[in-house]
């Protein structure tokens, strides 16, 4: 089954939300207006009840309280019927033909021997339903007669049926209009949201500096709006980033491929003597080795880029350190380059050894490359705040604070001293970048130029 437009479903949430409404409203008024109207017709029989007495009082008889009840209340009451009755239970008089007689039921009997007064609705076969009401005239402290008055209830009945059709008419009638403008002004609302999906779907891989409109009145569509802009943008940003990042890895591949033909052709120009050839081989072999290094970096670089792909186990960070460490060491000797360990503590974290082995391999490697003779590269692994510090610091080159930012961003090489031939194919620190957030953690670098480097990797602690 097609599941409904959001259109349709705000429209029967607002018509089912407003019938729910009309609905209680309907009871409650009802309710209030049957109460109302037996309230009238309890206070006019309290009334005729109140001239029954008084004429009785007086010593009248049945012929004086009709007409008493003519002159005080008017005609409208004359469809009252009262009994006088003696403590015996006996009527003295009463009012209509001789054959009505009303009811006295042991309840009313036993609240008019404790001076209440009782109203009852009862059904009588012959005129309907009716209200009654018992009262007990008192003399002296105790009861010695009983007053009883009673008024019909079709018209009151009558009344409410009337009612009650009008509102099961109108409820029906105010919920279809209602639905059929809510249906309208939800159309309207949404209006905005479709010129968006039509922009949306206008903007490709190609376009995606446009964005999408905003009407300025700060509510759920514009915030929807600046929503998909800042996708827009960051997936500009991505895009950028992949064209780059496709240009500088096709311009990083082709310099050792360019060398790697023009020797070989030089080769195959003429004939050469075996030394000769071992030495284009020897050339090329090395070409190869770059070209192999770099083609690993951009796998491990895809991969470390995917949080998901990255194996989740316990990971003991200081024999990964100590390695590090040892790798530094020599790829220090003949250079000058003092490498040292200033403070390593057992920590543990949870993710992929291989990949945070060859992070800390990097920032090592790249203290050691831009350190001068007789300079130094510490190396710390410390637990502080629910995080593992590790830190790496040199005495080098430093950097110029303003690239800090860009020294992580792939084939990016700073200066001349950052040549291809020192400083590889630019793709160590973004690797470094890439595994670290890979692992949840953020990587920090201080530094100035002349003054060092200091690049610190913290990752959380399991």
């Amino acid at each position: 089954m097609r599941p409904l437009s959001i259109r349709a479903r705000l429209t029967l949430w607002y018509a089912g939300v407003l019938l729910a409404i009309l609905a209680v409203v309907s009871v409650l008024s009802y309710s209030f207006l049957r109460w109302s109207l037996l309230q009238q017709v309890d206070a006019s029989l309290a009334s005729v009840a109140q001239i029954v007495r008084e004429t009785d009082e007086r010593g009248a008889g049945g012929s004086e309280v009709d007409r008493a009840i003519r002159e005080l209340l008017g005609p409208g009451f004359s469809d009252r019927y009262y009994q006088f009755l003696d403590p015996e239970g006996h009527s003295r008089f009463r009012s209509g033909p001789p054959a009505v007689t009303l009811p006295l039921s042991p309840e009313a009997r036993l609240n008019a021997s404790q001076g209440r007064r009782t109203f009852e609705t009862l059904d009588d076969p012959r005129g309907g339903p009716i209200r009654l009401l018992t009262v007990p005239v008192l003399r002296e402290g105790r009861r010695v007669e009983i007053i009883q008055v009673s008024a019909p209830l079709a018209q009151l009945y009558d009344a409410l049926s009337g009612y009650l059709t009008t509102l099961l008419t109108l409820v029906p009638v105010a919920v279809a209009l209602a639905a059929a403008g809510g249906f309208v002004v939800t159309r309207r609302a949404l209006n905005p949201v479709r010129d968006m999906s039509r922009t949306a779907r206008q903007i490709t891989a190609e376009d995606l500096g446009r964005r999408l409109g905003r009407r300025g009145a700060e509510d759920e569509i514009d915030h929807l709006a600046d929503t998909l802009n800042a996708m827009l943008a960051g997936l500009e940003a991505a895009f950028a980033q992949a064209r780059r990042f496709s240009a500088d890895a096709a311009h990083e591949l082709r310099t050792p491929l360019t060398a790697l033909q023009g020797e070989i052709e030089v080769a195959l120009r003429a004939e050469r003597t075996s030394e000769e050839y071992r030495r284009v081989l020897h050339s090329a072999l090395e070409e190869v080795k770059h070209l192999t290094r770099l083609a690993e970096d951009l796998l491990l670089f895809s991969r470390s880029s995917a949080p998901l792909g990255i194996p989740r186990e316990r990971v003991d960070l200081e024999p990964l350190v100590l390695e590090a460490l040892e790798v530094g060491t020599r790829r220090a000797q003949g250079t000058g380059v003092h490498v040292r360990a200033e403070e390593i503590e057992p920590v543990t974290v949870v993710g992929e050894a291989g990949s945070l082995r060859r992070a800390v391999q990097n920032l090592v490697d790249n203290a050691v490359k831009y350190t001068p003779s007789g300079g130094k590269v510490g190396l710390s692994l410390l637990a502080r705040n629910g995080q593992a510090h590790i830190v790496v610091q040199d005495t080098g080159i430093g950097i110029d604070p303003a690239e800090t930012t860009r020294i992580f961003d792939p084939f990016v090489r700073l200066d001349a001293a950052r040549s291809r031939d020192a400083g590889g194919a630019g793709l160590g620190l973004a690797l470094v970048k890439a595994i670290v957030i890979a692992h949840g953690g953020t990587v920090e670098v201080e530094s100035a130029p002349g003054a060092g480097s200091r690049f610190t990797i913290r990752l959380p602690l399991v």
